[in-house]
């Protein structure tokens, strides 16, 4: 009788890389098969070799947050190659800035008009 060699489908990186998927796969875990794009981009910005040098220097309870910041990263410098997630923080704190200008005269247009509303003392 023949043995069947059934396996779990090999996570974005393996395929993508075309190797097969052994049980001990460091970017298994985080690029699953269902999200290519996720390992395709992390690959272009960074390259698997230094992908997978980050996430054996990396302790095993931070690997996810690494991967999730790699992928953001690399998200955003396919969007925008020069300062990738620096461009839209920026574009975000210059919005913080404008919005937190706004509310300081809206709250100064409240204070003159609380103002003008109290009855003002008689004048001797």
């Amino acid at each position: 009788m023949a043995s069947s060699s059934y396996s779990n489908p090999p996570c974005a990186a393996c395929k993508c890389l075309r190797r097969k998927c052994m049980p001990d796969c460091i970017f298994a875990p985080y690029f699953p098969p269902e999200e290519p794009q996720k390992f395709i981009n992390v690959h272009k910005i960074f390259g698997a070799s230094n992908v997978s040098k980050l996430l054996n220097d990396v302790s095993p309870h931070q690997r996810e947050d690494a991967v999730n910041s790699l992928a953001y990263e690399a998200e955003a410098r396919m969007k925008d190659p020069v300062y990738g997630c620096v461009g839209a923080i920026s574009v975000l704190q210059r919005q913080v800035m404008r919005l937190q200008k706004e509310l300081d005269a809206t709250n100064a247009d409240i204070i003159r008009y609380a103002y003008n509303e109290m009855p003002q003392p008689p004048q001797p």
